[in-house]
C-alpha cells in the first residue's frame, strides 16, 4: 500500500500469509462496503461492494505496519480489494479557505517549494531508516474546481527505482480541508482515475460543515489554494523549517498482491 514492503510480497505466497490470523494487516479493523464509514468527525464516506475502508483509529496501526510516518490529521485510509491503489483522508481544521486564488495558481513556484518540503522529509526518512523520495515533476498540474470547490492536482516521485503517483484532491469545507491522497503507479492513473473520482461521489461533509453553509463570523483560514498544496496546514512550517513530513510514500503494485483483501478476509468477515 503507501509502499508494500518486501516482507508483505512474500508473505502473500507463503503458508504464513495463508494463516489471515498472523498478519498483522488482516487484525486491523476493516470495514468492507457495502457500507457508510465515519471520516473524521465532519464527514461520511460511502464505501461500494469491493473496496475496504480504515477509520481513523486504525490509521496509525496501518502507518507502523508498513513504515510510513503518520501524521494526527490522518482519519482514514480505503482501497479496493486488489490493492491496485489506496488513498489517505486527513482533515486540517483551519478553517474556511477563500478560493481567490484560482486564476492564479504559479505551478513552478509551488512545486519548488514542494521540493524544499519533500528534501526535509527526507531526513526524518533517514532517521527511521526508510527509504527516501525523490520529486520528479508534475503528473498533473494544479486545478481548482469551482464547482466542487475541490483541488486538485498530481505528483511524480521516484524510490529506489520504483516510482508512483500522489494525486491529491483539498475538498473545501466550512471550518477546514478533507485531503484525499491517492497512491498508485503511474502508468495506471489514467485507469484508475475515474474509480478514484467514483469514490469521492460517496464522500461528503455532514450538515453544518458543508463550504456552501459559511456564514459571516465563520474562521477564516491563514493560507490561500496555494499554501494548501504546499502543505495545507504546515505550510507556515515549511517556512520556519519545521517542516516534517508531506508525501506518502510509494506503492509497488505485484501480480503476487492482486486480491490480497480477498485471501485476507473471508466474506464471513466482512462488516455490513
Amino acid at each position: 500500500m503507501k509502499r508494500i514492503l518486501p516482507f508483505v510480497l512474500a508473505a502473500c505466497t507463503s503458508p504464513l500469509f495463508a494463516q489471515s490470523e498472523k498478519n498483522p494487516l488482516a487484525e486491523l479493523d476493516w470495514k468492507f462496503g457495502p457500507t457508510t464509514a465515519k471520516v473524521g468527525s465532519v464527514a461520511s464516506q460511502r464505501v461500494e461492494d469491493g473496496y475496504a475502508f480504515l477509520e481513523a483509529p486504525e490509521v496509525r496501526k496501518f502507518d507502523e505496519l508498513i513504515q510510513e510516518p503518520y501524521l494526527e490529521s490522518e482519519v482514514a485510509v480505503i482501497a479496493p480489494d486488489d490493492l491496485s491503489w489506496f488513498a489517505v483522508y486527513s482533515w486540517d481544521p483551519i478553517g474556511y479557505v477563500k478560493d481567490g486564488e484560482k486564476g492564479s495558481l504559479d505551478s513552478r513556484a509551488i512545486f519548488e517549494a514542494i521540493r524544499e518540503g519533500t528534501t526535509e522529509g527526507n531526513a526524518e526518512r533517514r532517521r527511521h531508516g526508510w527509504p527516501e523520495l525523490k520529486l520528479v515533476g508534475w503528473s498533473r498540474e494544479p486545478h481548482y474546481d469551482e464547482t466542487t470547490h475541490n483541488l486538485e492536482w498530481a505528483l511524480l516521485f521516484d524510490s529506489e527505482g520504483e516510482r508512483s503517483v500522489n494525486y491529491n484532491t483539498r475538498i473545501l469545507g466550512r471550518g477546514g480541508v478533507m485531503s484525499v491522497m491517492l497512491v498508485c503507479r503511474p502508468e495506471d492513473l489514467s485507469s484508475i482515475l475515474p474509480k478514484f473520482k467514483a469514490v469521492l461521489d460517496g464522500f461528503g461533509y455532514t450538515a453544518g460543515n458543508r463550504y456552501a453553509e459559511f456564514r459571516a463570523g465563520d474562521r477564516i483560514a491563514e493560507i490561500g489554494l496555494s499554501a494548501l498544496i504546499v502543505g495545507g496546514a504546515t505550510a507556515a512550517a515549511v517556512k520556519t523549517g519545521a517542516f516534517k513530513w508531506l508525501w506518502k510514500g510509494i506503492v509497488v503494485a505485484a501480480a503476487a498482491i492482486v486480491g490480497l483483501f480477498k485471501k485476507i478476509f473471508g466474506k464471513g468477515n466482512r462488516n455490513q
